[in-house]
């Protein structure tokens, strides 16, 4: 049967409304992918700034630390003999002004000694050779000391020495307080990253938006450390007639922040 010419004509109107649906449908997915396209392109964009801050502040702590040994053929003669010269060097530091809290242990060791006691071999039999014995006991007590008035502390390193402590430590000077100091150089970086973002933003021809991130990058302060003898026997030196000055100098407190600021 063969096909009549409205059949045929509606065969055609309906491919053709199907390639115009086709051609729209294609048209949409292209202006999607090219709107998708700009907004990847033209995006928010944003400057990255880091800014800094330090402060100046003249320290107000200073910190040694100082050991005393005690030996003994057992552990009672030895903790004596180191509670002993720990007590005077403790009185002695409270007599010159420095108060309980501001002294504190920061060590404390009790230690068998050993000595190689050598045994007899028999030729050609098993030699064992020797094993070791306990032959006494040592004690070791560190107190770390905190010292409020700086320009006593030359004496008091010297004064503890005359009182039988063996090993002290450096002399370094911090803060007491140091939280009202950093957020001061903190917010001396915040400034300078603002207006490091300003100066680049007009340069660029933007304008900033918002900020979209924060960082602190700030570290810990350093401590200036001043060389008295580390590990050394003080006993000689504490025998010196004039007390060394202690120069405090000053301590940087310094902040570093990230920002990233959107921009149009």
């Amino acid at each position: 049967m063969e096909t009549s010419v409205w059949q045929k004509k509606y065969i055609q109107v309906l491919i053709a409304l199907i390639l115009v649906a086709g051609t729209i449908a294609l048209a949409a997915y292209a202006y999607s992918a090219m709107k998708q396209a700009t907004y990847w392109m033209n995006g928010p964009v944003s400057i990255n700034v880091v800014g800094e801050g330090e402060v100046q502040a003249v320290p107000d702590i200073g910190t040694f630390t100082f050991g005393v040994r005690g030996e003994g053929v057992d552990a009672t003669t030895a903790q004596n003999m180191s509670a002993e010269s720990m007590n005077k060097a403790i009185a002695y530091l409270k007599e010159a002004g420095v108060e309980e809290k501001d002294i504190k242990t920061s060590n404390y060791s009790l230690n068998p000694k050993y000595t190689w006691v050598p045994q007899a071999c028999v030729f050609g039999q098993y030699c064992p050779g020797g094993e070791q014995k306990i032959d006494g006991y040592e004690v070791y007590q560190m107190v770390t000391v905190k010292v409020r008035n700086l320009e006593k502390s030359g004496e008091l390193i010297s004064g503890v020495g005359e009182q039988g402590a063996t090993d002290i430590s450096g002399l370094s000077f911090t803060i007491d307080d140091t939280d009202t100091l950093q957020t001061e150089a903190r917010n001396l970086a915040i400034k300078d990253a603002q207006e490091q973002a300003e100066i680049l933003a007009k340069e660029l021809g933007v304008k900033i938006v918002r900020m979209s991130s924060f960082y602190d990058e700030s570290g810990a302060p350093g401590m200036p450390y001043y060389d008295y003898g580390m590990g050394g026997d003080m006993m000689a030196k504490s025998e010196m007639s004039v007390t060394p000055d202690m120069p405090a100098g000053e301590n940087t407190i310094t902040a570093r922040v990230s920002l990233m600021f959107e921009v149009k």
